[in-house]
């Protein structure tokens, strides 16, 4: 998390403020913007498989725009009205993966009222992006489709998230082309984040989990498994299986050594 202000710059400078963020996800709050600031990603543990970047603006995005430098270039990325747009994600292919520079242009501005060009970013490999757009960013969580055994066993091994739970409520978003399923958890079994909490008044423990609207997610009964990655501080939805059938098929594959991960059964 980086936090600037436009203000503690000397006003007759000319100079471009530099920013060097080294984590593969985080946020950045510039208030007050003015002239320029450049921030370079490059995260320590960078490696080639890190060849896209996801930008999503924060809610009150206002007085900047944001580009990409590509050989010496600026390619708009964010325009200043884009920002305010909520859910919007925009994702690019990052042309050398251990530095990506984005630059940060301040409008102008009459007065000196507060304003805040904030953004979360995410460096994602080709394996957990299928495309230049956020939509298609979610499709390997939101599959449409059952997993296979295979696919199943290998998601709760390396999902975000891990729970044991039943589906409340199925509410949907046609605009944003997303869909959200109200979870109500039995046991978390792994979670990145906080995204599933417990209520303080009814003891219940619930969270939200996203998914495409074009996979047409139903309400239906029963305790299912459900397990999938963050982005942005959002749960995607991933495998889901009912979890008496994930019972099976990891019992199963436990008792032929062919279970990639220990898995805590009770």
């Amino acid at each position: 998390y980086c936090l600037g202000s436009g203000l503690s710059w000397e006003p007759r400078s000319r100079a471009v403020e530099q920013v060097h963020l080294r984590c593969t996800e985080g946020s950045l709050e510039w208030m007050y913007p003015a002239r320029a600031l450049r921030v370079v990603l490059e995260p320590n543990l960078s490696s080639a498989q890190h060849t896209t970047v996801c930008i999503k603006p924060a809610s009150d995005f206002q007085g900047a725009s944001i580009y990409v430098e590509r050989a010496g270039q600026l390619h708009l990325v964010v325009s200043e009205a884009e920002g305010a747009r909520p859910h919007h994600v925009s994702c690019f292919s990052a042309h050398t993966p251990q530095r990506v520079a984005l630059f940060l242009q301040a409008s102008p501005q009459r007065d000196i009222s507060r304003r805040t060009a904030g953004f979360q970013y995410e460096l994602l490999s080709n394996q957990s992006t299928a495309g230049p757009d956020f939509k298609k960013m979610a499709v390997v969580e939101a599959m449409c489709r059952p997993c296979d055994n295979v696919e199943l066993l290998m998601a709760i091994c390396s999902s975000d998230f891990v729970v044991k739970g039943s589906i409340r409520n199925v509410s949907h978003d046609s605009q944003n082309h997303m869909s959200q399923v109200d979870v109500s958890v039995q046991k978390v079994y792994r979670q990145k984040n906080r995204i599933f909490q417990q209520d303080e008044a009814s003891g219940e423990w619930r969270g939200p989990v996203r998914t495409l609207l074009q996979c047409k997610v139903k309400k239906g009964g029963g305790d299912f498994l459900f397990t999938g990655n963050e982005h942005f501080g959002e749960a995607w939805l991933g495998c889901a299986p009912r979890f008496k059938d994930f019972m099976l098929i990891y019992g199963a594959a436990r008792e032929r050594g062919a279970n990639p991960c220990e898995f805590q059964l009770n």
